[in-house]
């Protein structure tokens, strides 16, 4: 099995997968002559990835993980109606093939995921070790994530915590939505960074800082369309609200439309590295279409 790591091998046998004389046996059996071994893969059923000469923006890597900064526009990893061109893709053709089987083959390496839409920095596991010592981080929710999000409205109070269960939509299972009886626990920290202006003084936009404590599926986006503020450019939590668009400069309305989604970027991730046992930080500057769009409402 020289396609699988000795973790993955691990993991196979712990899960049943592997047995001995028909028999589950722990990792440090010694095998005997004549024994009869048996493994299940179940790589048959799994549709290949294939890598893709797809250029990514690598913020920093060694032997144990790679941190790049994903530009909107493409997906983390292939799924229903995205079977190619994702950022896995990318990661199989940079890594080489190996990179296929660490963690969950549907999804090597990821550990977690930003949105379609949404620009920034993401932290990828190249071997085994390192995706389960990542993903315990997550889990224990000690990984520093913050992000920039420009929003309609000016949020009240401007600064605070959002917090909530969620869910999948009971209306549409491509959404999320919030409940008090169902899902799993979301909260946002935010804070306002500027009031944007419009020539009449009004406040339009806000922009903010969001620092999660969890990390769910869709969470700033549903969290601050449920306060009256939604994302500029979000097409599917929150329509452009036609007041505040008529009192913008045609500039300004023109840089909206043409946004690849919603105003949302990842600018900061931390984390510990799980073999160097030292803190990382990263930080990415904003796309020059946010800072853009900031600096058409305000002018």
């Amino acid at each position: 099995l020289k396609e699988l790591s000795r973790s993955k091998i691990i993991q196979l046998i712990k899960s049943s997968n592997i047995t001995v004389n028909n028999y589950e046996v722990d990792p440090d059996y010694r095998i005997s002559f004549g024994d009869h071994i048996s493994v299940n893969i179940q790589l048959a059923k799994v549709t290949p990835i294939n890598g893709e000469n797809i250029k990514l923006n690598i913020v920093y890597e060694d032997e144990d993980l790679v941190v790049i900064n994903k530009p909107a526009g493409i997906v983390m990893h292939p799924g229903a109606g995205n079977k190619s061109g994702t950022i896995v893709n990318a990661l199989i053709n940079h890594c080489g093939e190996e990179f296929k089987f660490v963690g969950d083959t549907q999804r090597p390496g990821i550990v977690h995921r930003i949105d379609k839409d949404t620009s920034g920095l993401v932290v990828i596991a190249k071997n085994d070790f390192t995706h389960k010592h990542l993903s315990d981080q997550f889990a224990a929710h000690s990984i520093e994530r913050v992000y920039i999000a420009i929003c309609w409205n000016k949020i009240s109070p401007p600064s605070g915590i959002i917090k909530s269960l969620l869910s999948r939509s009971n209306k549409n299972r491509t959404k999320m939505m919030s409940s008090f009886s169902k899902g799993k626990v979301a909260i946002t920290h935010y804070k306002t960074i500027e009031n944007l202006k419009n020539k009449k003084n009004q406040t339009v936009a806000t922009v903010l800082e969001c620092r999660l404590e969890t990390g769910r599926t869709h969470q700033i986006r549903v969290h601050l369309t449920e306060k009256g503020s939604p994302l500029i450019g979000d097409r599917t939590y929150g329509r452009s609200p036609q007041s505040k668009l008529r009192s913008l400069s045609e500039s300004t309305i023109q840089s909206i439309k043409k946004l690849p989604g919603q105003a949302l970027h990842a600018k900061s991730l931390g984390f510990l590295h799980p073999t160097k046992e030292k803190m990382l930080h990263f930080q990415a500057i904003m796309p020059d279409y946010l800072s853009k769009l900031i600096n058409s409402i305000k002018s």
